[in-house]
């Protein structure tokens, strides 16, 4: 049986009476990209301070390539990379500047530090501004100066805690381009994000979480088909309500032309299909809508994840 990379068992941690995560427990294989979901404030980075020997838990345990958070911090750092929503780099260096200094208090030897900051720096696409002022950096830059940053000793495990917060479309696309090749290259990636588009395209796994509680967990798909509502869209405004609440336990909405019914997760599609011909005879133009992850968290929380510039920024994205 494969030892997970990332384990964390019952993770508690308490503000004065505010209980900002609370008994998380949860898994990450090796190569695997382990996706927290949730708001702002939910708890996400919180917790990648935990597991990063940042902040000591309140109680509850991890534990990270093998070393326990609590008793073997340093163990726990030399294994895992991290960063942060707000990435520490000097405006005013350059970004092999940059990669030399960490490099150096790494204690690298001096060949290597040379031979891995420009292996780095090619790697993310940044040798043509190697030797410009970061402050020059775009957003994407930064943030891909930053994971290089995080991976200059090769660890096993990557934390990146919002990595395309505040990122044009653009860049977003090109930070996950690097994200997926880090999975094929076999490093295991905690993510968290708010952005549902982020968390369905990459991450092999997702943990939904919710004021501090980890409420679901599955594959996207898995996901969607146990919490997502599902519609079936019917020309026509046809009063199939008693008929379809008695099936699919959802709600129907006639109106404009058109009769919308909502299918809940534990539902057959096609049995409800077959009952609403049953009642509405042979009909064309049948639309049935798949869940999505937004469908999926409202159903688990009862709103939606993002704020609005955040939803903004998924559709132009789109």
């Amino acid at each position: 049986m494969t030892t997970p990379s990332i384990e964390a068992h019952d993770l508690t941690k308490h503000f004065g009476e505010l209980v900002a995560v609370d008994h998380l427990s949860f898994s990450v294989s090796p190569g695997e990209i382990f996706g927290l979901l949730g708001r702002n404030g939910s708890g996400k980075t919180t917790t990648v301070r935990m597991l990063t020997t940042l902040l000591r838990p309140t109680s509850g345990a991890a534990v990270i390539a093998g070393f326990d958070v609590a008793r073997q911090p340093d163990d726990v750092r030399r294994s895992s990379g991290v960063t942060l929503q707000d990435a520490a780099l000097d405006p005013n260096m350059t970004g092999r500047e940059h990669l030399n200094l960490i490099g150096r208090l790494l204690q690298f030897g001096k060949r290597e530090v040379t031979a891995r900051a420009t292996e780095l720096l090619e790697a993310f696409g940044l040798s043509a501004a190697a030797d410009r002022r970061i402050g020059t950096y775009s957003g994407g830059m930064q943030r891909r100066l930053d994971i290089a940053t995080a991976l200059f000793a090769r660890p096993p495990v990557l934390f990146l805690d919002e990595p395309t917060s505040g990122l044009d479309p653009q860049s977003r696309r090109a930070l996950w381009d690097e994200i997926l090749r880090l999975r094929a290259d076999g490093t295991t990636v905690l993510l968290t994000t708010q952005y549902l588009e982020e968390a369905d395209q990459l991450a092999d796994r997702i943990g939904v979480i919710d004021s501090g509680k980890l409420i679901a967990g599955g594959t996207p798909r898995e996901l969607r088909a146990a919490h997502g509502l599902r519609t079936i869209t019917v020309p026509g405004e046809h009063h199939l309500t008693t008929l379809v609440v008695t099936v699919t336990a959802g709600t129907v909405t006639a109106r404009d032309g058109l009769t919308i019914i909502d299918v809940l997760p534990d539902a057959s599609i096609d049995e409800a299909l077959a009952q609403i011909r049953s009642v509405a005879g042979t009909l064309e133009d049948i639309t049935v809508t798949k869940a999505s992850l937004e469908d999926v968290f409202v159903h688990l929380t009862g709103r939606e994840i993002n704020t609005a510039s955040a939803r903004s920024t998924d559709r132009a994205a789109a």
